[in-house]
C-alpha cells in the first residue's frame, strides 16, 4: 500500500496526471485520495469559507464535501471539469451544512428592491476588501447573497436548496445588498 501511495506524490518534481488520481480514487486508493485533497484543498476551502465564518466547521463540511466525492467519483464521466464538478458536491455540503444551522424566518415574504452600489464607490475596493465586508453580513443573508452572486444560483434554486420561499431569498439578497452598500460608502468616506 505504502507504494501506490507514494506513485500520487510528486516524484522528481512530477506530479500524476489528473485522470490517474481519479481512476486511483474510484479505486478507492488512499494514495490517490490524499493528493487529490491537496491539490483541490484550497480552491474548495474558498468555496466553503465563503459561507461558513468559523475554521473547524469549515475544515469539517469540505472534509464531509470531499467524502462525497470520494464515494461518488464513479459518476465522473470526464466531460466537463472535474473542479467543477468537485465544486459542486462540496456546495452540497455546504448547503446540507447551512440548512441543518440556519434559522430562516419563513414568514418573511418581501419584494426585492434591486439597488446597485455606485459603481465608482465599488471600483475604490479590492476583491478581499469585498469578501470580508461579505463576511460581515448576518449568516442567512451571506449565504443567499453569495449563492446568487458569487455562485449564480437563481432565487428559485436558492429557496429549494435552502428550504426557504423566493421571497425570502430575494429579501435577504436585498437586506446584503443594503448593508454592503452602507459599509461601502463608510469606508469611501476614508480612502480619499
Amino acid at each position: 500500500m505504502q507504494e501506490s501511495k507514494n506513485t500520487y506524490l510528486h516524484v522528481e518534481g512530477q506530479s500524476s496526471s489528473l485522470e490517474e488520481l481519479i481512476r486511483g480514487c474510484s479505486r478507492n486508493e488512499r494514495g490517490a485520495q490524499e493528493a487529490m485533497y491537496k491539490q483541490f484543498y484550497g480552491r474548495m476551502m474558498g468555496v466553503v469559507r465563503r459561507y461558513i465564518d468559523y475554521p473547524e466547521q469549515a475544515e469539517e463540511v469540505l472534509n464531509n464535501g470531499f467524502l462525497r466525492a470520494f464515494q461518488k467519483i464513479e459518476q465522473y464521466t470526464y466531460k466537463g471539469s472535474f473542479e467543477g464538478w468537485l465544486r459542486k458536491i462540496v456546495f452540497h455540503a455546504v448547503a446540507d451544512y447551512v440548512k441543518q444551522h440556519a434559522k430562516y424566518n419563513t414568514q418573511i415574504i418581501l419584494v426585492e428592491k434591486d439597488q446597485l452600489i455606485k459603481k465608482d464607490l465599488a471600483d475604490n475596493l479590492y476583491y478581499d476588501q469585498l469578501l470580508a465586508l461579505i463576511q460581515t453580513l448576518p449568516s442567512s443573508t451571506r449565504n443567499v447573497f453569495n449563492m446568487y452572486v458569487l455562485d449564480g444560483y437563481p432565487h428559485k434554486e436558492i429557496a429549494d436548496i435552502l428550504g426557504i420561499s423566493e421571497g425570502t431569498s430575494k429579501w435577504h439578497l436585498s437586506e446584503g445588498r443594503r448593508i454592503l452598500r452602507e459599509k461601502i460608502e463608510k469606508l469611501n468616506l476614508h480612502i480619499k
